[in-house]
């Protein structure tokens, strides 16, 4: 090996790449709220928003906390307790002068850069601290790491590829070092990162497993050199890690438990009277109460199954499955998935290029098979699961840059070139983070909105809406949601039901049973629980469904207020909210063939209006051509928000017999192009043209982003 320009056992050197490299990352991520800084309507409390839905589920556990506020609904009282995010955040706001909108706007970027960490720590392991330095620049801004770790994104999973990295580097320095330092710390990352990032544990249970054949495959080649140093350095390293590393895995212990066990085992391994075949029984019994408490093959294997379904539930009724609407859960083509994990198509070939060449060179990265296959199962999986593989391509990329660098004579031309390909790999990331101009969940008007509501109920009340904009209902109003980010199942055709319907009466039967039918069952999947899912006495849902239209159905008692919250962003997802709810249960079929076109006008010539999305509408006839076939308009309405937060209608029938209608939203800009039912729905009716029944609803809180009414039955 040729001497290394910086010396590597210089702690100090290994600190300022730690150092630069952290300011680095925490400096690009900062790109966004610079950017925003002027844009009053993506403040709340003298503060930016945050961009992730998600975030305000942590964010309201945190401020419950802080306030003292325990919540009756299981969903709701389980962000507060068990999450080390949110008692980090808590605990922060606490101590810190700031305000939980800046402690969690903020929080992600402070975090995420750790990751500059494990990964010049790395290079360091492998006797180049100055690459591992190199490929903390490259992968803590690299594309999907950026994304979901951007100042801003306020989510778990700032702690997820971070921690998990961290776990990996432990295991390499177990690999590496064969010391009981290397092992105490990998468990004490283990013990800790189901706190923070439980959903990542199969990864870590499959590198632990790459690391037990790792050592098995060294223990056996000991054996055969022969030298008793050298077996004898293997076996520790074996025995040891299987025996202490299967604890903190063996999950489905209590904690109180495993590091009881832990303890006493790691007292009678550091006595040293434990003989050979002792350690071997141990190992053995150890891993496999891994395979066992940590309930491995099941992990996985439901991991693999929730990722893979696409379609409707098999069993029971056919409830619509929301993973395939997701988008960060479908499959993505290989030039995405290039570009998220490494920049570039061509960035990814140097990363897998590289991983191989840094494999047969430093065989312990075999460690890190499982990141790199887990990155590329996003091609079926989805893109969540291309951050995992970022750090690891970044070291494969900058150390293959590394060894060609390594042809030319004179060593400043390596370091050199070295550096020269490692900004080529950033440059397309830091231009990626330029163009990345994602805005916050909700601007400042629909907070005003969601706050009005909160002034009008209590925290035992319920608001219906779609899931997207439950955990934001939740911190701002202090309300329940029947659905939310984290519970999206079957309930889901209750809510695209009570959005599609034409049946005001449907509407306020069904939002009042499925609360109190929620609230009565201890919180169960509402619709499993109204229609007995899976059960012999299973209800009819069509018939079911009929006899909510019947304003003398017999509700359960009225015990809190409900209220529907109808935003003007749903718009642009109506069609997809509205899947879940136009299904036949029984059969799994579409009811109907739905209409829904969101669009805006691209040229108006003598009453001619041509659409952006190529449907024409003759204004003057009432005709739409949809391509080659014309359809009749039976309503075209034109509606307008006035300053006091109504809306002023004029409307126009057309063809009594017309199977459309067109609604022109004039101070959005906005034409929407239906078929007749859709626009009979609630929705439409009810935020679209503010049309209501007075006898079932009111209206509470009204604004151009959002309608919010009080169910009076």
């Amino acid at each position: 090996m040729q001497k290394q320009v910086f010396d590597e056992k210089k702690l100090g050197i290994v600190f300022l790449f730690i150092l630069l490299a952290y300011l680095f990352s925490v400096g690009v991520r900062m790109y966004w709220p610079m950017y925003f800084m002027n844009n009053v309507s993506m403040y709340y409390n003298n503060e930016l928003m945050i961009n992730t839905n998600d975030g305000y589920y942590f964010a309201t556990g945190a401020r419950d906390i802080m306030e003292g506020i325990v919540s009756s609904d299981t969903q709701r009282l389980s962000a507060s307790i068990g999450k080390g995010l949110v008692t980090l955040t808590a605990g922060l706001t606490m101590l810190l002068p700031f305000s939980l909108e800046t402690v969690i706007l903020y929080l992600p970027a402070i975090i995420s850069s750790l990751i500059v960490i494990p990964i010049v720590l790395t290079g360091r392991l492998m006797g180049h601290t100055f690459l591992g330095f190199l490929a903390a620049l490259l992968g803590s801004i690299t594309w999907s790491y950026y994304n979901r770790t951007m100042v801003g994104y306020y989510d778990s999973d700032m702690f997820s590829v971070f921690l998990q990295f961290s776990i990996f580097y432990a295991f390499l320095h177990v690999a590496y070092k064969k010391n009981i330092q290397g092992i105490f710390i990998a468990a004490l990352l283990i013990f800790v990162y189901p706190y923070f990032y439980p959903q990542g544990m199969t990864l870590v249970y499959a590198m632990f497993i790459m690391l037990v054949l790792y050592l098995v495959a060294e223990y056996k080649g000991a054996i055969q050199t022969k030298e008793t140093e050298v077996f004898k350095k293997e076996a520790i390293s074996l025995y040891g890690s299987v025996i202490l590393l299967s604890i903190p895995l063996m999950l489905t212990l209590p904690l109180s438990i495993r590091l009881l066990l832990f303890i006493v085992v790691a007292g009678l391994l550091l006595k040293k009277k434990l003989q050979k075949n002792q350690l071997l029984y141990m190992a053995i019994l150890f891993f496999m109460g891994f395979l066992f408490f940590g309930n491995v093959f099941s992990v996985i294997l439901t991991k693999v199954m929730v990722y893979a379904d696409r379609g409707l539930e098999s069993e029971g009724l056919h409830f619509y499955q929301v993973v395939q609407t997701v988008r960060e859960a479908g499959a993505i083509p290989m030039s995405t998935i290039a570009n998220r994990i490494s920049g570039s198509s061509i960035g990814l070939l140097l990363s897998l290029f590289g991983y191989v060449v840094l494999v047969i060179r430093h065989k312990p990265f075999i460690i890190a098979l499982p990141l790199i296959g887990v990155g590329l199962f996003a091609y079926i999986g989805g893109l969540r699961f291309t951050v995992y593989a970022v750090p690891v391509a970044a070291i494969s990329a900058v150390y293959l840059f590394w060894v060609i660098g390594s042809y030319f004579k004179e060593k400043k031309f390596q370091y050199v070139f070295v550096m020269l390909a490692t900004a080529m790999m950033i440059y397309p990331n830091i231009t990626h983070v330029l163009g990345y101009k994602v805005p916050t969940v909700l601007n400042s008007t629909e907070v005003h909105d969601l706050e009005a509501l909160k002034k009008l109920s209590t925290s035992k009340d319920y608001t219906l809406s779609w899931w997207d904009y439950g955990y934001p209902i939740w911190y701002y109003s202090n309300t329940n949601t029947l659905i939310d980010g984290g519970k999206h199942q079957n309930d889901n055709y209750i809510i695209s039901k009570i959005m599609q319907s034409t049946s005001p009466q449907l509407v306020a039967n069904l939002s009042r049973l499925a609360v109190e039918t929620y609230v009565d069952s201890n919180y169960s999947i509402v619709a499993n629980t109204l229609f007995k899912n899976n059960q012999k006495e299973e209800v009819d849902p069509n018939l079911f469904l009929e006899e909510l239209e019947d304003e003398h159905y017999t509700l359960p008692q009225k015990t809190r207020d409900v209220f529907l919250y109808l935003p003007y962003r749903m718009l642009n997802i109506f069609p997809t909210v509205s899947i879940f709810g136009n299904i036949d249960l029984e059969t799994g079929e579409q009811v109907r063939k739905m209409a829904f076109y969101p669009t805006q006008a691209r040229n108006n010539s003598n009453g001619r209006i041509l659409l952006a999305n190529g449907i024409a509408f003759d204004a003057k006839k009432g005709i739409l051509t949809i391509g080659k076939s014309t359809k009749r308009v039976k309503y075209f309405v034109v509606t307008q928000n006035t300053q006091s937060g109504k809306v002023n209608l004029q409307s126009q029938l057309y063809h009594a017999d017309g199977e459309y209608a067109v609604v022109y939203m004039k101070s959005y800009g906005q034409f929407i192009v239906m078929d007749t039912k859709t626009f009979n729905s609630t929705y439409v009716q009810m935020f679209m043209l503010e049309k209501y029944n007075k006898n079932l609803f009111e209206l509470v809180v009204s604004s151009p982003y959002s309608k919010i009414y009080k169910l009076k039955k």
